[in-house]
């Protein structure tokens, strides 16, 4: 039997599985496959995200969580009276890290699983001057709500947003005069296609948005470069920190 390899996820499906007999080499091409399928789906799909919130917090994403609150930790000032939230902040893994640099933090996220899973380590750990709030911005304005904050982050969170525009507008409402925005996000990067997230974004080109929107000194660098930690693939991250002004 010659070799089948599968190179997408619609091969993969279309090839009826059941009734072939694979080698080694054609069941790794399907795993493959198959991961890689799984990925692309779980990624922006709010209903996916519910379905692995029990098992989102591996080591792995430990680990990029741990460097990019320090990233963000060295771009905060006086921020020990401030209120701060933690945007699309998924089980927390960032937030938390950081619940010493301020004075009181919001975990904001549109998957209810995610947020009863940081509502847990709420009570398990009997953390105090913190709250949730499952929400989407693409669909409703927080400013509607009354919510303001000194800082907000988001960390791997843009990528999934469809349009940027939109939602960097609406977070500049919810700044404080004073406020910061602090991005952290995968540099651009050609190799990786998909229909579902942003492949990255050039900083320069996001600064250009946030001009438009109204954010002041705006700053960015890369901090970090990793082994395949973007779908599969090796890329960078940056941190980005924007300010709304005082009138």
């Amino acid at each position: 039997m010659s070799n089948r390899f599968f190179t997408n996820g619609a091969d993969l499906l279309n090839c009826e599985i059941q009734n072939c007999i694979l080698n080694k080499d054609e069941f790794f091409s399907v795993l493959a496959c198959l991961l890689m399928l799984i990925g692309e789906i779980i990624i922006g799909n709010t209903d996916k995200f519910e379905m692995i919130a029990n098992k989102y917090d591996t080591p792995e994403r430990i680990q990029i969580a741990k460097v990019s609150s320090d990233a963000i930790q060295n771009f905060l000032i006086g921020a020990k009276s401030k209120n701060a939230i933690d945007f699309g902040c998924g089980t927390g893994l960032i937030g938390m890290n950081l619940l010493n640099e301020f004075n009181s933090m919001l975990f904001l996220d549109t998957s209810q699983n995610m947020i009863n899973q940081i509502n847990q380590k709420i009570t398990d750990f009997n953390i105090q001057n913190v709250d949730t709030l499952c929400f989407d911005i693409e669909k409703e304005n927080l400013s509607d709500i009354h919510v303001q904050a000194d800082y907000i982050f988001m960390a791997q969170v843009l990528l999934h947003i469809h349009d940027v525009e939109l939602v960097l507008s609406r977070l500049f409402d919810v700044l404080n005069e004073g406020g910061h925005l602090l991005i952290v996000d995968f540099n651009k990067n050609e190799k990786i296609v998909s229909d579902i997230v942003h492949n990255g974004f050039n900083p320069e080109e996001l600064t250009d948005i946030m001009t438009k929107i109204g954010y002041k000194d705006i700053q960015f660098e890369t901090f970090y470069t990793g082994s395949k930690i973007f779908m599969g693939h090796d890329s960078s991250m940056f941190i980005l920190d924007s300010k709304r002004d005082c009138r």
